[in-house]
């Protein structure tokens, strides 16, 4: 066998040998740190567990009957994990029509409208800008569902463990502040709005006597705010729509604000994905060269809810969009608008702000001015005037928007699999065999069997069942009036 011999590069050799040891001991103790912080990450893990742990225990005796809301300061319930779904639309069983299910039919997420959380957001905040939620109406296309006691905005139609409302209230808190954030709502509805909204002032909630309509119920949140700060700049949207694309509707409204500055009423006109007839259109005029708004165009005309052939007609122009209702102005230039407009409306409006921040005569005021207030929308009321005049901007938007205004359009917003019906609730509830498409609300704790069906929708309620199919989903509301015609007005 061949031997190497000694020679004189045997120093060089023994050199060679010390690097290797050197660089052997730096690789160990790099293998020496990595446990180490294996061994720290492990042990944050256990202690992030065991917060966790006592965290869902805090919520879970919150719910059976401690306090809900403790933790000091601004806080909010935080929308739940797309994991863990809600098995009712009804945050609380309390909401639940009389002939209730049992109490195990809901069973609240941990993390869903229990869980409470600091604000996540980062700092968008547009200092002077107000929020103004109208929060109105029965939703009667979602009845039996809905309620004139328990709306749509308050029901969690996602079944991600956050209302309409709360919903609007979350996308909308990047911009503001819980002190600028205003709800307008009528007497039966503030105290669930208030246990929904934990952070919402008392005297930013705006209670109506009675509905009439959408420009009383925005103008009465703009003369208050008008009186509290001259210089308010205020975006109203409403509580019950729902919208994907945070990103691009907080940029929208943020163009929009800038538009406001300069004496404009600015809608934001949604980018239509089919020829609806259920909503109205604004017509794109030119641009307004803003290099502050850089999308933003005056508004050429606003149109009504058009036939097929007339909204085909639209869509293929490429110059219209969806009317959201969603409005970004000063409140004095829409204080300005209404006096110009509808004097009597803006005048009994004003008496009643002068008086609201005084209890006393806030209640005199709303007894002597407020029934006999004009019940007229806003679009009516100013929007259309004031665009005939050039008042009137538009800054077009790319974000998902739906009013979620029947069981069809609530349906095409649930997850479904292939060939099967949408179910709102616990899908447990639900049997099917040979059916697609349609909706399902298992709200009764009954089993729901379908045979052979397709497009129905299907309500099922403690007190009451509604069965109609997806066509015609948007004549539900003839059923209500038939309901109230009836005799059957508690079920409504």
């Amino acid at each position: 066998m061949y031997r190497a011999q000694p020679s004189s590069s045997a120093p060089p050799a023994q050199g060679s040998n010390v690097g290797v040891e050197f660089m052997f001991k730096q690789i160990m103790d790099a293998v020496q740190q990595s446990h180490m912080e294996l061994a720290e990450l492990r042990q944050e893990c256990h202690e992030l567990r065991q917060a966790n742990a006592s965290l869902e225990r805090q919520i879970r005796e919150n719910w059976n009957g401690g306090t809900r809301y403790g933790t000091p300061g601004f806080t909010t319930p935080a929308p739940s994990s797309p994991q863990l779904r809600a098995k009712s639309p009804f945050l609380t069983p309390t909401s639940i029509p009389a002939l209730a299910v049992p109490p195990s039919i809901y069973v609240p997420s941990p993390l869903s409208d229990n869980a409470l959380t600091a604000f996540p957001f980062g700092i968008r905040d547009i200092p002077g800008f107000y929020v103004v939620i109208p929060a109105g109406g029965a939703g009667t296309r979602l009845w039996p569902l809905s309620r004139e006691e328990h709306p749509k905005f308050l029901l969690d139609l996602t079944l991600k463990g956050r209302s309409l409302i709360q919903a609007t209230w979350d996308r909308l808190l990047p911009l503001t502040s819980p002190s600028r954030t205003t709800i307008v709502a009528g007497p039966a509805h503030v105290k669930s709005i208030t246990e929904q909204l934990p952070d919402l002032l008392p005297h930013n909630i705006f209670c109506e006597p009675s509905a009439k309509d959408s420009m009383a119920a925005i103008g009465l949140a703009a003369a208050i705010l008008a009186k509290r700060d001259p210089d308010a700049i205020i975006g109203s949207f409403a509580a019950d729509h729902m919208i994907s694309g945070d990103d691009a509707f907080l940029a929208a409204v943020a163009e929009a604000v800038e538009v406001a500055k300069k004496d404009y009423l600015v809608t934001i006109g949604i980018a239509p994905s089919h020829p609806s007839t259920g909503f109205g259109y604004v017509r794109l005029g030119e641009k307004l060269n803003m290099s502050d708004a850089p999308n933003a165009r005056i508004v050429s005309s606003f149109k009504e809810k058009p036939d097929a052939r007339t909204a085909a007609a639209y869509i293929k122009t490429g110059n219209y969009r969806w009317n959201a209702g969603m409005f970004v102005t000063k409140a004095s230039f829409l204080m300005q608008l209404l006096q110009e407009y509808k004097p009597d409306l803006a005048n009994g409006l004003n008496k009643i702000a002068a008086a609201w921040d005084d209890e006393a005569l806030r209640q005199k005021a709303l007894n002597e001015f407020w029934p006999d207030l004009e019940k007229i929308p806003i679009d009516n009321a100013v929007a259309e005037p004031a665009a005939m005049d050039r008042k009137v901007a538009v800054v077009p938007a790319t974000f998902g928007w739906d009013d979620v205004g029947d069981f069809s359009s609530l349906a095409d917003l649930l997850p479904a699999e292939s060939n099967q019906p949408r179910v709102l609730g616990d899908s447990g509830l639900v049997l099917t065999e040979q059916v697609a498409g349609g909706i399902v609300v298992p709200g009764s704790g009954r089993l729901v069997s379908l045979l052979g069906v397709d497009d129905l929708v299907i309500v099922d309620m403690p007190d009451t069942l509604l069965v109609t199919t997806r066509a015609r989903s948007q004549e539900v509301k003839r059923i209500v009036k038939k309901c109230r015609e009836s005799g059957w007005k508690q079920l409504l």
